[in-house]
C-alpha cells in the first residue's frame, strides 16, 4: 500500500517502438485535494478506484490503495467526478530489470508525455533508456490530478 514512484519527461516517441503493451485510459478525480485524492479510472476495459495520500518530501512515496471494480459501475463514477478528465494511452516499457509506464496524454494535454517507474525501495538503481528525460518526480504540476484543473495546454510557454 506504499507506492515508490519517480516521474520523468519523456524526450522522443522511440519508447513506441519498445512497447509491449498499450492501453487507452480516462480518469477523473472524486477528490483531487493534495493531502488525498480518489480517482476513478477506466483502463482498457476495466475500471478501477484508487485513493492516493500525500507524498513524503522528495515526492517519490505516498500511501496509494486501488482496487478493480466493475466497467458498469466505473462508468457513472467517472461522470460523477471533478470537471477535467484525463485522457491518455499508457505504454509499458521493459528497460533493464523495470517497467516504465509512458503516458502520451491528449485533450488539454495534447503535446505531454510522462513516464514513470515504480520501485521497490527509493534508493533502488535502475538504467535509464536514451528517451527518458528530466526528472520531475517532485513538480506537482506534473501530477495527473493537477493536470484534471491545470491543462498542460494553458501552460506558459
Amino acid at each position: 500500500m506504499i507506492e515508490i514512484e519517480r516521474k520523468f519527461l519523456v524526450l522522443s516517441d522511440a519508447f513506441k517502438a519498445e512497447a509491449q503493451h498499450k492501453f487507452h485510459i480516462a480518469q477523473g478525480y472524486l477528490n483531487s485535494n493534495p493531502e488525498r485524492t480518489v480517482r476513478v479510472r477506466i483502463k482498457g476495459e476495466s475500471g478501477f478506484i484508487t485513493v492516493k495520500g500525500k507524498g513524503n518530501d522528495s515526492g517519490t512515496t505516498r500511501f496509494e490503495w486501488e482496487t478493480e471494480i466493475p466497467l458498469i459501475e466505473a462508468k457513472p463514477l467517472l461522470k460523477l467526478c471533478e470537471a477535467g478528465t484525463i485522457d491518455k494511452i499508457r505504454y509499458e516499457v521493459a528497460f533493464g530489470n523495470h517497467i516504465f509506464e509512458v503516458d502520451e496524454f491528449f485533450g488539454d494535454n495534447q503535446g505531454l508525455v510522462l513516464a514513470e517507474l515504480e520501485l521497490s525501495d527509493e534508493n533502488e538503481s535502475y538504467e535509464k533508456p536514451s528517451w527518458l528525460g528530466p526528472e520531475v518526480t517532485n513538480d506537482a504540476r506534473y501530477y495527473n490530478s493537477y493536470l484534471s484543473k491545470n491543462p498542460f495546454s494553458k501552460w506558459p510557454r
